[in-house]
């Protein structure tokens, strides 16, 4: 199907198909449109499953994500639900399906062309182990990146081959299924199509291949027009072999007036294939699992990075008291977050990233940490942080407890870049003597200092808080605040030097604990609200809210009654300040920076480090309404500079549908930039503003690199790159980083010509013993020789064992005992039924997993050790359906599936197996 990534990462699949740039008869569907249909299907199954399980009606009061996203994650939980993780999940997934068509155009196993069906098989296997084994590692990011991958070359068999003109109803399951055989494959000397002249033929198909239900695809060549004699071709203008004998194309990439039939019906396939696919992954990864892949979980995730070193006691203490707190405090609203991280850092040590979604776990964990060592007062801080920065999820508030500068400064650029790339939020909170003893060395040795931190800070929309350590416990109100679902921000600004400065800012009916950060010293300020009442600094507790100052920090929680409308603070300081406000709301956005790129299915691309200076920038938003995008009416987009006197970048901008935005910005503000968006709620018809908080800038270099496939433990792992500037070229230092420390080679220097591309390659080896699934973030940096411009690209590998077990396990139902059961089901209530089942994985790997799937019922079964399973189900009569899935160890699934439904006659007795040996059998379960 068309893949065009500008309506990939806009437009959500959930209320229609997505139109392609150009599409003959009208209505196209493109990958985005079959993906996300699928998706939604497959994730709004899954929550209906769910709340089932947990007691409670799964009923969305509408279609938009935040409405599903609302029923899935409980209507009882009190507090926000923000849909910005799920749109983020299904861009991610968007994103790479889209990016075949660019970074793969020319590769026949990953489209099905050229009949490469063994081939493109192999990368939908090598896919679907990969994914499985991202999830097991809670490494759901990667899982998505490749899922989008794998759903691209498995939606363009149907597409690009002879499957559905062959007459085939259902999807062809063998290609998800490798202990299966691709049978009928034609050979390259079998002809397969008829010339057609015209170009333009409903069913070029010969009538043999056709009668002999022979599998074959159309050969694509972009840069040649060779071909096997007599073999179909894709066609298209960018087919140059559909211009050879036999002419034409079977594609149904877009449907036209003679191919509308083949076209809806590989459309109609595609999406079947696309939902088998996921459900097979859904029942290896568990319905919970599946659903943090998608991104269905609470947004908050609190995730602490802390210094252990001797003096850093109290702080501890501290970071333990606000976890608690929060805990304690949050549970079961839906601001208790979705999962705990914890980093330690020490020095030489660091690590390891302590995950869990177990709030008892994390006091345990967080318990276990004592102050200790030390002396040395530099630490190995950014090593935590880049621990953080690649094991939290994208968007994710990281705080920081050190009384130290890092030792690790040559971490900074990285540690920017992963910034940059994930959008997380950054704040530190800095004890006692760090900071004088950080500039004395700075001065001594040109060490770190806490300037650093705040440049970090700043650079991710987060703060930078200087308290002493007896102070510590009043800041940590900073987590409490952000450590909650549906966090927007609607202004934040520094000036350095400090000035006065009046800023205004906006907030609509929807907002909610609305909270007003000022870090500086010797500053005062004045906040009025659209009526013209004003409060001061002095006034702890006013009539517009409270005012609390710890350290260099100034928290301003705004009253519940607050006003809508423009509200103005003036602040007035000779040093430097900062100004962060924020709030609770469903109304937000996301977005990526992209690229176009040209070929047979032309798009647009996320770029993976920053902008290229000299071009107008072009991104994609996707907004959100508290009753979807439809909710809202968007007015301004534009880039506006944080740091220095605002300059604001107007845009033009293309409404894409569904939320989705296409904005242009011809002329880019110097140094770094947010994005900032301004509308009006229809609910409330009320304005509002929002704005981004990593902090972006451009560059004149641009690197590149494509990852398509999996490393394996013990083996190098070869990734070709590419470097270009549009400066005057010379030569450029070249670095790279990992967050696993494996092992890596690459040039550190590369001589660049101007507006020409460098290429070179990074080898990296992960050990031996590796468990499969990890991911690894690498970081990779192009600077000039005089550093003053630098670009980066951040990419995600994993580490995956390969494996030869695909054969799922036999799952056999040998008895049910039902006779009690009445063909009445509204009489069901008194009444049980009975089923045993065996099951085993053979010669496999051996059963990790046995579960229910579809069924209410108790389930219980013999050691899982054992080479031959006995499982034993029990329930209502009212429950009349049951399957039973087994998965092993490396994602393989096995079903068995029964129903008690009667139709005609008396209710039987169904027994396998002798009845006293089911009886024996029941007895042994339930005593196991």
């Amino acid at each position: 199907m068309t893949s065009v990534l500008g309506t990939a990462l806009l437009a959500l699949a959930l209320s229609g198909p997505t139109l392609a740039f150009v599409s003959i008869g009208g209505g196209a569907s493109t990958h985005v449109s079959i993906t996300g249909q699928a998706l939604l299907q497959k994730v709004k199954e899954t929550c209906q499953a769910v709340a089932e399980a947990a007691g409670h009606e799964f009923k969305p009061t509408g279609s938009s994500p935040e409405e599903l996203v609302q029923a899935c994650l409980g209507p009882t939980a009190a507090g926000e639900v923000s849909g910005a993780k799920f749109h983020s999940a299904l861009q991610q997934i968007y994103t790479q399906n889209g990016l075949v068509d660019r970074d793969f155009v020319n590769s026949a196993p990953h489209h099905f062309n050229s009949e490469a069906f063994l081939e493109g098989r192999g990368l939908i296997t090598e896919g679907m182990v990969a994914i499985k084994a991202n999830i097991l590692k809670k490494n759901f990011q990667a899982a998505r990146e490749t899922l989008g991958r794998v759903l691209h070359t498995l939606q363009d068999f149907y597409a690009h081959s002879n499957w559905v003109e062959l007459g085939y109803t259902d999807p062809y399951i063998n290609l998800i299924r490798p202990n299966h055989q691709l049978e009928n494959l034609a050979d390259v000397a079998t002809a397969t199509c008829s010339d057609c002249a015209s170009g333009s033929c409903p069913n070029p198909i010969l009538p043999d291949i056709l009668k002999e239900k022979k599998l074959t695809s159309g050969y694509m060549g972009i840069f040649s027009a060779a071909k096997p004699q007599g073999k179909c071709s894709h066609g298209g203008a960018a087919d140059l072999t559909s211009a050879a004998v036999p002419r034409g194309g079977i594609s149904k990439d877009e449907r036209r007036p003679d191919n509308v039939a083949l076209y809806n019906a590989a459309v109609t396939m595609a999406t079947a294939a696309s939902l088998q696919l996921l459900e097979d992954i859904r029942l290896a990864a568990g319905d919970n699992n599946f659903l943090r892949m998608m991104g269905i979980a609470r947004s908050s995730v609190v995730c602490i990075v802390i210094d252990t070193t001797g003096s850093m006691s109290d702080d501890i203490d501290e970071a333990r008291a606000v976890i608690y707190e929060i805990i304690d405090s949050k549970k079961g609203t839906q601001d208790e977050p979705s999962e705990y991280i914890l980093v330690p850092f020490n020095d030489p040590d660091f690590g390891p990233m302590i995950r869990t979604t177990d709030p008892d776990a994390m006091k345990r964990e967080i318990s276990k940490l004592k102050a200790r060592g030390g002396g040395d007062p530099p630490e190995m801080c950014l090593s935590g942080l880049q621990l953080a920065l690649t094991g939290a999820p994208a968007s994710s508030h990281i705080y920081v407890f050190t009384d130290a500068t890092a030792k690790d400064i040559y971490l900074k650029d990285t540690i920017i870049a992963l910034i940059r790339s994930t959008k997380s939020t950054v704040s530190f909170f800095m004890t006692g003597r760090g900071a004088g003893r950080g500039a004395r060395r700075r001065r001594s040795l040109r060490a770190a200092s806490f300037e650093d931190y705040k440049d970090l800070a700043l650079a991710s929309g987060g703060q930078a808080i200087q308290v002493s350590k007896t102070q510590l416990p009043e800041a940590t109100d900073v987590i409490l605040d952000t450590s909650t679902s549906a966090l927007v921000t609607v202004l934040q600004r520094a000036r350095n030097p400090g000035k006065q400065e009046t800023f205004s800012f906006v907030l609509d009916e929807s907002m909610k604990n609305i909270t007003i950060y000022i870090t500086g010293t010797s500053i005062t300020f004045t906040l009025t609200n659209p009526a013209g009442v004003s409060q001061s600094q002095n006034e702890a507790s006013g009539k517009l809210g409270t005012v609390k100052t710890v350290g260099n920090l100034r928290r301003i929680r705004l009253n519940a009654d607050k006003q809508t409308g423009t509200w103005k603070i003036n602040i007035n300081s000779k040093e430097p300040y900062t100004l962060k406000i924020t709030g609770q709301s469903t109304i937000t956005f996301i977005y990526d920076f992209v690229e176009s790129f040209k070929g047979p299915h032309p798009g647009y691309a996320v770029l993976s480090g920053r902008p290229q200076e000299g071009q107008p920038a072009t991104l994609m938003l996707s907004v959100m309404g508290r009753k979807g995008p439809s909710s809202l009416t968007i007015g301004d987009v534009g880039l506006v500079t944080v740091s220095s006197p605002e300059t604001v970048s107007n845009s033009t901008t293309t409404d894409m549908g569904n939320g989705g935005i296409l904005v242009t910005v011809d002329a880019v503000p110097e140094g770094e930039f947010v994005i900032i968006l301004s509308g009006t709620d229809k609910l409330s018809s009320s304005g509002f503003q929002r704005q981004s908080t990593t902090q972006m800038s451009v560059s004149k270099v641009n690197i590149q690199a494509v990852v398509d496939n999996s490393m394996e433990p013990g083996k190098a792992f070869t990734l070709p790159f590419s470097v270009m500037t549009q400066g005057s070229g010379g030569k450029f230092s070249i670095g790279a980083k990992n967050d696993r420390n494996f092992e890596m080679s690459y040039p550190t220097s590369l001589t660049l010509t101007p507006e020409q591309y460098a290429n070179a390659t990074l080898t990296i080896t992960p050990p031996a013993n590796t468990p499969s699934g990890t991911d690894v973030t690498l970081t990779m940096e192009a600077k000039s020789s005089n550093g003053l411009d630098s670009n980066y690209a951040v990419l995600r590998l994993s580490v995956v064992t390969k494996i030869t077990d695909f054969v799922p396990p036999s799952c056999e139902v040998v008895g049910v005992r039902a006779a009690d059961c009445p063909q009445d089901v509204s009489q069901c209530g008194p009444f049980q039924w009975e089923l045993w089942a065996k099951l085993t994985d053979g010669n496999g790997t051996g059963i990790e997993t046995v579960s229910l799937h579809q069924s209410n019922g108790n389930l219980t079964h013999t050691s899982l050790s054992a080479p031959v399973i006995q499982a034993n189900y029990t329930a209502s009569c009212c429950s009349q359906i049951v399957e039973l899935v087994a998965v092993d160890k490396v994602g393989n699934v096995g079903k068995c599936y029964h129903s008690i439904e009667h139709s005609a006659g008396p209710p039987a007795l169904t027994l396998s197996l002798p009845l006293w040996l089911c009886l024996l059998v029941s007895a042994f379960i339930t005593g196991f």
